[in-house]
C-alpha cells in the first residue's frame, strides 16, 4: 500500500470512529513535563499548540531566538517533539527507566523547522500482566516517570486499570454482597490482573481496605496526569465475571463456570448474558467507576482470556458479546469496547470464524477496538480477515512473565509491521502499540517499536540500531558497535527467553523436555560471548555511561547464565562415573557460579530482589498487611500459586522467575545445595538417587520461602564494570564459554 493511501485509510478510520473532540493542549502540563525530563535546560525550551491533521497528532520543532520551540497538537505531541529533539539533534536516548537528562548549554540548534504527522491515530501501551509482573508495587514516583516516557514516545492510549478493585468493592456492596464474600472474590495485589481478566478468584487475598483506598488515590493521580497530556486512558469494562457466592445473594440467578485455567486453577463464574442481572450489574459497574475515575469512553473487557466458554454455539457467543457491549453502553452511550485478540491466537482451535464473528459481530464496528496482541509473531488479523471491519491496533507482545532475559526478535517485529502496513487486506488498521507482559531488561525493544509512531515506513534494523547505540552511550564506539552487531545476530533476533538452568528446581537435564528457563539458546553461544568481549573492550571510553554499565551487567549475566547447564552436566557425568572428587569439584563450580551471579546482579538496582520486596512491604499499614504483600511478591516470582507437587502447577511455576541478586543466593542456591547433598549421600551409601523425595522436600521448602520475611538489600553495591570483568576472567580461565556453536553442551570445557 502506498504511503498516501495509508494516510487516507487512517484519516477515513478517524472519521468513522473519531473520539470525542479533545481540548487544546494543556501547555502548563507540557512545560512541567519538559522541566522533569530536562530539568537543567527547561528554560531553553518553549512549548506551543498546533492544529492536528484530520484527527492525527502533529508536532513541529525549530530554533528561534536562541530557544528550541516545541509545538504539538496535544501534550503527547509536544513531548514527542522534545523526544525528537533529544534523539536527532542532541544525540540522547530516553529509555526506560527514564531519568532526568542533562543537555549542553547552549542547546544545539535545530537546522531547519521539522514537522511530523503520525500515521497512527491510536498508540496503545500496556498488557494487563504488566500491572503485576512489573508494576504491582509502583507508587506515584514510578508512575510519573512512566507517564513521561510514554508521552515522549507518542503513546496516547494507555491501559489504566490501577485501583479497579475499588470499583468492584462498591458495585458488589451495592448488590448486597458481604465483606467476606467480596474478600473471597478479590485477589491479592500481585494477582490482580488475573482477577480483572476472570482467570482466578481469591488467590493472595483477602485484599485489605487500606490497599483499595490507597489505590483509588494513586489511580486518580495517574489519570489526571495522563489526561493533562492529552492521553485517553482505557478503563475497565464489565464481562459478567461474578463471585461464586452470587447464588447466595440472588438464589435464582443463572451463572456458568468457565473451563479450568492454567495449571489447574478451577474455572471462574460469570452471569448468563440473558439474565437481567447482567445488565444491572454491568451498568452499575460503569457508573461506579465513572464516579471514582471519570471516563474517556474506552473500556477494556476480555471475557474469555485463556479459558474456553462453556459453549461454542454462535448464538450464545453473540449474546455474550451483545450483553457486554449493552451493559457498558447503557451507562455510557459513547462507549467503545477495547478487546484483546489474544484469545483468537491462544485458543485458536475453539475460536474459528463462526465463533469469532459471532462475538465481535455483536458489537457495532465503530464501538469496538481490537488489539492484535501478538502482531510481531502471530498476527491474528491475517487469520481473522482484519477483524471483520473493526478498527484494530498492531502490537508487540514480548517479555512473558517479566523474566530477565536478553532477547527480542527485532527483524521479525520490523517485517511483520511492514507487512501489516503494506497489505491491502489489513482492514481498518488504526494504530500500533505494545502489550508486553513485563518492562525492563531489553530497553531497545520498546524504544524501537515506539520509534515507529512518527514514521510512515519501517526502517532497516541495523542502521536504526547503530544510531540508537550511539545515542544510548552518548558517542559512537567501534567496540560497542561490534558487540551490538553480534547481539543483532543472536539475542535480538531471538524470541526465545533464554535463561539460566540453575533457576529450575534442581534436576539433570533431559533433551526434549520443556524447561521454563529455556536454557539452550537458538544461536551459537560463542557469538554472545564474543559480544561481551567487545562490549567490555569499550570500558575505557564508555565506562562512565550508566546505560553502558547496565548493558555490561545484563550481557554478562546472560553469558554467565549459559554456563549453568554445562556445569550441571559435569555434575551428572561425575555422578554417573561415581567419581567423588570430580563430583565435588563440579558441585563447587555450580555454587560458585551462583555466588558470582548474585554479586554481579547486586551491582545494579534493576536486579535487586530487595527492591521488589521492599516496595511491596511499604504498601502495608500493619505487620499483617506487610506479610501478606511480601507473600504475594515472593510467590509470584516463584511458585505462582499455592500448589507445589511436582508435575502439578508446572505450567506457572517459575513463569515469572527473576535472575536477581537475592534470588540466586536465597532461592536457587539452597535448592542446589540440598540436591548435591542428596547426590553425595547416594554415592556414599551406594544406593540409587531417588529424586521424588527431594522434589517433595523442595516443594515444601519453596512454600516456606514464600512465607519468609528475611530482608534483602535495596541498594546496589560494587563496581558494575569491574565486577563483570572479574567474573568474565574467572570463568573464561575455566574454559566455560566461547567455543560453542549452539546447543546444550557448547559451553562445557
Amino acid at each position: 500500500m502506498s504511503l498516501h493511501l495509508l494516510a487516507l485509510t487512517g484519516a477515513l478510520a478517524a472519521q468513522l470512529s473519531a473520539p470525542p473532540k479533545q481540548p487544546p493542549p494543556d501547555l502548563a502540563a507540557a512545560r512541567a513535563l519538559v522541566s522533569r525530563v530536562v530539568p537543567g535546560s527547561a528554560a531553553s525550551f518553549q512549548v506551543a499548540a498546533v492544529a492536528d491533521s484530520a484527527g492525527h497528532d502533529v508536532f513541529e520543532v525549530e530554533s528561534r531566538g536562541g530557544r528550541v520551540v516545541l509545538r504539538g497538537s496535544s501534550g503527547v505531541a509536544i513531548a514527542s517533539a522534545l523526544n525528537w529533539y533529544l534523539e536527532q539533534v542532541a544525540g540522547v536516548n530516553a529509555s526506560l527507566p527514564l531519568r532526568p537528562i542533562t543537555l549542553p548549554a547552549p542547546l544545539p540548534a535545530v537546522p531547519a523547522r521539522v514537522r511530523r504527522v503520525t500515521p497512527y491515530r491510536v498508540r496503545y501501551f500496556f498488557n494487563y500482566c504488566t500491572f503485576s509482573y512489573s508494576m504491582a508495587w509502583w507508587d506515584w514516583a514510578d508512575w510519573q516517570s512512566m507517564i513521561d516516557w510514554m508521552a515522549l514516545k507518542g503513546i496516547n492510549t494507555p491501559l489504566a486499570v490501577t485501583g479497579q478493585e475499588a470499583v468492584w468493592r462498591l458495585m458488589l456492596r451495592d448488590f448486597g454482597f458481604s465483606r467476606e464474600q467480596i474478600g473471597d472474590f478479590l485477589v491479592g495485589p500481585a494477582y490482580l490482573p488475573w482477577g480483572w481478566m476472570a482467570n482466578i478468584d481469591g488467590l493472595g487475598g483477602p485484599l485489605p481496605d487500606s490497599w483499595i483506598d490507597s489505590h483509588i488515590a494513586l489511580e486518580r493521580q495517574i489519570l489526571a496526569r495522563e489526561r493533562s497530556l492529552g492521553m485517553r486512558p482505557v478503563l475497565q469494562g464489565f464481562t459478567g465475571h461474578v463471585p461464586r457466592s452470587i447464588t447466595a445473594v440472588f438464589p435464582g440467578v443463572t451463572i456458568h463456570q468457565t473451563g479450568d485455567w492454567s495449571a489447574g486453577f478451577a474455572g471462574t463464574w460469570f452471569l448468563d448474558p440473558t439474565d437481567s442481572l447482567f445488565q444491572r450489574m454491568g451498568r452499575r459497574f460503569i457508573e461506579r467507576q465513572t464516579e471514582l475515575f471519570g471516563t474517556d469512553h474506552l473500556y477494556a473487557a476480555d471475557p474469555f482470556n485463556e479459558i474456553d466458554p462453556p459453549s461454542n454455539d454462535s448464538t450464545f457467543l453473540a449474546g455474550m458479546g451483545n450483553a457486554i457491549y449493552r451493559a457498558v453502553a447503557g451507562a455510557d452511550p459513547q462507549a467503545t469496547w477495547v478487546i484483546q485478540a489474544w484469545f483468537l491466537v491462544y485458543q485458536a482451535k475453539f475460536w474459528q470464524d463462526p465463533q469469532a464473528q459471532a462475538l465481535l459481530g455483536a458489537v457495532p464496528d465503530d464501538r469496538m477496538l481490537v488489539l492484535d496482541l501478538w502482531g510481531d509473531r502471530s498476527p491474528a488479523w491475517k487469520a481473522r480477515r482484519g477483524f471483520y471491519g473493526k478498527p484494530w491496533i498492531w502490537n508487540v507482545l514480548y517479555n512473558f512473565g517479566g523474566k530477565v532475559s536478553l532477547n527480542g526478535d527485532l527483524p521479525r517485529i520490523a517485517a511483520n509491521l511492514d507487512t501489516a502496513l503494506r497489505s491491502p487486506a489489513h482492514g481498518r488498521l488504526d494504530g500500533l502499540g505494545m502489550t508486553m507482559e513485563g518492562l525492563g531488561t531489553n530497553p531497545i525493544v520498546p524504544d524501537f517499536v515506539m520509534n515507529q509512531v512518527w514514521r510512515d515506513r519501517v526502517p532497516e534494523v541495523a542502521g536504526w540500531t547503530r544510531d540508537y547505540v550511539t545515542r544510548r552511550y552518548g558517542r559512537f564506539n567501534a567496540s560497542a558497535w561490534s558487540a551490538w552487531q553480534l547481539l543483532l545476530a543472536t539475542a535480538f533476533r531471538s524470541p526465545a527467553q533464554t535463561g539460566n538452568f540453575l533457576a529450575e528446581r534442581p534436576q539433570f537435564y533431559l533433551s526434549g523436555r520443556r524447561y521454563r528457563s529455556e536454557p539452550v539458546p537458538p544461536y551459537p553461544d560463542s557469538l554472545l560471548a564474543a559480544a561481551l568481549d567487545s562490549l567490555l573492550a569499550a570500558a575505557p571510553a564508555l565506562g562512565d555511561n550508566d546505560a553502558y554499565r547496565y548493558d555490561v551487567v545484563n550481557l554478562t549475566r546472560q553469558v554467565l547464565g549459559l554456563v549453568g547447564l554445562p556445569l550441571v552436566q559435569r555434575v551428572e557425568a561425575a555422578y554417573a562415573r561415581r567419581d567423588r572428587p570430580a563430583l565435588l569439584a563440579a558441585e563447587a563450580q555450580v555454587t560458585s557460579l551462583l555466588g558470582d551471579l548474585d554479586t554481579l546482579a547486586g551491582t545494579r538496582p534493576e536486579f535487586l530482589l530487595g527492591r521488589w520486596i521492599g516496595a511491596a512491604r511499604r504498601w502495608g499499614t500493619s505487620d499483617a498487611e506487610r506479610r501478606l504483600y511480601e507473600w504475594n511478591a515472593r510467590n509470584l516470582i516463584t511458585l505462582w500459586g499455592t500448589k507445589c507437587t511436582e508435575g502439578e502447577n508446572d505450567d506457572l511455576n517459575l513463569y515469572a522467575y527473576k535472575e536477581w541478586a537475592g534470588m540466586f543466593s536465597s532461592y536457587f542456591l539452597p535448592r542446589w545445595e540440598d540436591f548435591f547433598s542428596r547426590l553425595n549421600a547416594s554415592l556414599e551409601s551406594g544406593t540409587a538417587f531417588d529424586r521424588t523425595p527431594f522434589a517433595a522436600a523442595s516443594c515444601e521448602w519453596e512454600q516456606r520461602w514464600s512465607r519468609d520475611t528475611a530482608s534483602f538489600s535495596e541498594t546496589a553495591a560494587g563496581d558494575p564494570v569491574g565486577t563483570a570483568g572479574r567474573v568474565v576472567r574467572k570463568w573464561g580461565r575455566l574454559g566455560c564459554w566461547g567455543r560453542g556453536q549452539g546447543g546444550a553442551g557448547d559451553l562445557s570445557g
